[in-house]
């Protein structure tokens, strides 16, 4: 219980500010990096994985964040366009306990 109560409280944290939560120097640098990716992708550069590298994250880990990116991206504006039905929090929130308990795998 203790535990989910943190983990709570880290969620909440990146929620509200990526920039500020407590997160270890791998997943802060992956998180501007995908935000560039996002929000400006031409304007992403190789030089851009430089501070992933430096911050000790893995080209296959680099890699691994660009896909799950791209696919979201894609899932969210296919979603948009099309007019998809999207579930709110609480679907999201049973959509990620699930996750949790089995992963991504089938």
């Amino acid at each position: 219980m203790k535990q989910e109560k943190k983990d709570d409280r880290l969620v909440a944290a990146v929620l509200a500010d990526w920039r500020t939560a407590p997160l270890e120097p791998k997943l802060r640098a992956t998180l501007g990096f995908l935000e560039k990716l996002t929000l400006t992708p031409a304007e992403v550069r190789p030089a851009d994985v430089t501070p992933l590298r430096a911050a000790g994250v893995s080209d296959e880990a680099i890699e691994d964040a660009i896909h799950a990116c791209v696919l979201f991206n894609v899932y969210d504006r296919l979603a948009d366009a099309m007019k998809w039905h999207l579930p709110g929090p609480d679907g999201y929130a049973a959509s990620g306990r699930s996750l949790m308990q089995r992963g991504y795998r089938l």
